[in-house]
């Protein structure tokens, strides 16, 4: 078996295990963590389509994951739609809002397109706060659904679904090529014939309808969202340290990313819930070291890939640096 088809192959296998593990488990609590780390796997590699691959830092990530779960509770509330229906609708409200706020912020490069989307972000997470149908600051309740092992399978699927277009795209189709002659060297791309506008729009999608489509799913799962739980910083916080911890621009990188500081933030949370500024300060150092030690991340530096990490590390570093500020004013 060749290497192109061994990673694919692996990864098959480790889908059909994780179907099959709730027949063997049945405690909620595992089935849970197991349905949420899943979740985080896919929107880390949601947001290493856009930064690993074209270059691109979106902060703003978050807002994404929270427009499709505010427009899926809205669906599921107000409307009636049952939530298989209503879930696609988290993707096109993520579309949409990419959309919107691409064609004028894929114009920027740099810490000034990072600045622009967290930017746009924080200005969503406002706008939820002041508006009555979002519930303000109280959030949203939705009617539960008590079957768990009926949302560790949508998010499976979905992950998993996540994962192998993203893997036949970005690894094996002429598009992974042309985001990475962008990342590269965008005038030299534009030489080449690639109109980088339409493909960085096209990766763009790519990133953030994931997330959408992931949020939809958590907000019927926890039957309840507010501004902070899905709109706020600590969404793109995460997807940002597990990507670039995992290696960006691998898709595997991020998978390994986020089991590992999943699994860290729910021993934290477990022991340590009282603490949670110095969860962020964590998080903050983590991207920091990253930058410095592990300059194509942990899956990079354990295969000896490179990342294509370089042309972004600047970025990273400001990020880091806001962050540690934030906190410090906190």
């Amino acid at each position: 078996m060749t290497t192109a088809h061994r990673k694919p192959f692996i990864a098959g296998i480790a889908v059909l295990v994780l179907a099959a593990l709730p027949t063997f488990i049945h405690d909620t609590f595992f089935l849970r963590v197991l349905t949420e780390s899943i979740m985080w796997i896919g929107l880390a590699i949601a947001w290493d389509v856009l930064a690993g691959y074209t270059g691109y830092l979106n902060f703003g990530h978050g807002a994404f994951f929270g427009a499709g779960a505010y427009i899926t509770a809205f669906l599921i509330k107000f409307a009636g739609v049952p939530f298989l229906l209503a879930m696609p609708a988290g993707g096109l409200a993520a579309a949409l809002l990419a959309l919107v706020s691409g064609i004028p912020t894929l114009r920027l490069k740099g810490a000034y397109f990072a600045i622009a989307t967290w930017a746009m972000a924080r200005a969503l997470q406002q706008l939820a706060l002041v508006l009555d149908i979002t519930g303000g600051p109280d959030g949203m309740r939705l009617p539960p659904y008590l079957h768990p092992q009926f949302f560790y399978y949508v998010m499976l699927i979905l992950v998993a679904g996540t994962f192998a277009l993203m893997w036949y795209l970005l690894e094996h189709a002429p598009f992974g090529l042309k985001v990475k002659a962008i990342r590269e060297d965008e005038a030299g791309a534009m030489s080449l014939g690639i109109h980088p506008t339409v493909i960085k729009m096209q990766a763009y999608l790519l990133s953030t309808v994931p997330a959408g489509l992931i949020g939809g799913v958590y907000a019927y799962w926890i039957t309840y969202i507010d501004p902070a739980s899905v709109l706020g910083d600590l969404v793109t916080d995460q997807a940002v340290v597990m990507a670039v911890f995992g290696g960006l621009g691998t898709l595997i990188g991020p998978i390994i990313g986020a089991i590992i500081i999943y699994f860290f933030k729910t021993l934290f949370w477990a022991y340590l819930s009282d603490y949670q500024v110095l969860y962020l300060i964590i998080l903050g150092i983590l991207i920091a070291m990253s930058v410095v030690f592990l300059p194509n991340g942990l899956y990079g530096t354990l295969t000896g890939r490179t990342s294509g990490k370089t042309a972004i590390e600047k970025g990273l570093a400001i990020e880091a640096k806001a962050k540690s500020k934030e906190v410090a004013h906190g």
